[in-house]
């Protein structure tokens, strides 16, 4: 179990190809506890084990504190470690990497697949796709004509970056390129994993409430973009867009926010100069910036 976020180690799989747990490469950084690890549970006694208590701030069954702090560091580690090689690679042929992340339900699919239609004639894009289980997503993307790579994470609920590493090996994702990850349907977990991106955009829709940056703080918090989605829905429902925007900027006041609605297109102006203002970053200095500049 990843004392992280608390999901198992499941069967991962990219398009048809399976591997145990989050590592694809053979080295195991989802550590398993001893017979003999210090019991430290935090029970009150009321016979109930409170979370966010000890310098761990959760609580796993048989686990020690010092355990917990000691194994969330070792996989953050690890995965920072992959994080940062993903970002090289990426810088070096300058692909601009965006981490899409979203409760499910939130529209993600639908955005990506209207924002593919607005830019794929323009610009190199390619896809993967993150979820527990089947290839539905990635079959929707590749109906649109851009490369899309599935990720299934089995029991565990987020990508994390060797997933993404392998995926975008797979993928051969050309120079210039904007890769899109779609992350796993989850507003806690991924907020933890850096994947090597240059930014996360969180994607929140009109029929989740106003107050979501508030009950999942670290997720906005750790966000450079707000996407709020299905705009198209507003009419219809007692939300108010206002107040969900002054909550996110409670959290994180240098977040930006687009509306959206993939429905009627509202917004879509709007981010695709965002991405492409995301891009001229990434291809600062790079050494064929200027064709690449102009591909676009």
């Amino acid at each position: 179990m990843c004392t992280v976020c608390g999901c198992d180690d499941g069967e991962v799989k990219v398009e048809g190809k399976a591997g145990g747990g989050h590592d694809r490469r053979g080295h195991d950084y989802h550590h398993h506890l001893d017979e003999h690890d210090e019991h430290d549970h935090h029970s009150h006694g009321d016979g109930v084990h409170h979370y966010g208590h000890g310098p761990a701030g959760a609580h796993a069954p048989g686990m020690s504190q010092a355990r917990m702090v000691r194994l969330e560091k070792d996989i953050l580690s690890k995965n920072d470690e992959y994080a940062e090689e993903n970002r090289r690679q990426f810088a070096a042929r300058g692909v601009l990497a965006l981490n899409l992340v979203s409760s499910p339900g939130s529209g993600k699919t639908t955005l990506l697949c209207r924002t593919i239609e607005a830019l794929k004639d323009r610009l190199s894009i390619a896809v993967v796709e993150g979820d527990q289980q089947t290839s539905n997503d990635a079959d929707r993307i590749r109906a649109t004509g851009v490369p899309a790579i599935q990720v299934n994470t089995g029991k565990g609920c987020h990508l994390d970056a060797h997933m993404v590493g392998h995926a975008a090996d797979h993928l051969d994702v050309t120079e210039g390129s904007v890769l899109f990850i779609e992350n796993v349907g989850n507003l806690v977990c991924p907020a933890a994993f850096d994947l090597g991106e240059a930014h996360k955009v969180v994607i929140l829709s009109v029929t989740e409430g106003e107050d979501k940056p508030l009950k999942y703080p670290d997720m906005f918090h750790a966000a450079d973009l707000m996407i709020l989605n299905k705009t198209d829905l507003l009419p219809h429902l007692d939300f108010d867009a206002q107040a969900c925007i002054a909550n996110a900027r409670k959290v994180n006041p240098r977040i930006k926010v687009l509306m959206f609605s993939a429905r009627t297109g509202e917004g879509i102006a709007d981010w695709t100069a965002w991405i492409g203002a995301a891009r001229a970053m990434a291809l600062a200095g790079h050494p064929l910036a200027a064709s690449l500049q102009g591909a676009a």
